[in-house]
């Protein structure tokens, strides 16, 4: 019996101590930004499993949401208030498309990429909307290609 409540202790302390270890990021929200006006700063956040970014309402008139078709298929899609934080822990793999919908046409849009990326190829494939294609194509452009991560 007190074999099996150390066995419990032990598996509760170390679920604990997998979720402190979760990395936070912050994306704010922002009118202008250092890459110009309606924008999420950073729009390119690289994570692993388990790490959460945080949505910031710096700015009145933004939202958080993902991208219909451009998250990993067993992903759970998420849609935050406008004028509010959004805290989403980010548990499976892959590419992550997030928009504002308020200013999703004049390329407010944000690109997570969690570990290593197997749906990259779909969540490129995903038509967008005005300035949102040339924003979403720069930031896969800072991404690495499969051919220089094998070097």
């Amino acid at each position: 019996m007190r074999k099996a409540v150390m066995l419990a202790t032990i598996a509760v302390l170390m679920s604990v101590a997998g979720a402190a270890m979760a990395a936070e990021i912050e994306v704010k929200m922002l009118n202008k930004g250092m890459e110009g006006l309606m924008v999420f700063e950073p729009a390119l956040v690289k994570i692993e499993p388990g790490d959460i970014v945080k949505f910031v309402a710096t700015d009145k008139g933004h939202n958080a949401e993902s991208i219909k078709g451009m998250l990993p298929a067993d992903a759970a899609p998420f849609v935050g208030k406008t004028n509010e934080d959004v805290i989403v822990t980010f548990d499976k793999p892959g590419a992550y498309g997030v928009k504002c919908m308020p200013h999703y046409g004049m390329g407010m849009v944000a690109l997570i990429v969690v570990g290593t990326p197997g749906n990259l190829a779909e969540a490129k494939a995903i038509p967008q909307i005005g300035k949102a294609k040339q924003v979403f194509a720069a930031l896969f452009d800072k991404l690495p290609t499969k051919a220089a991560e094998a070097k």
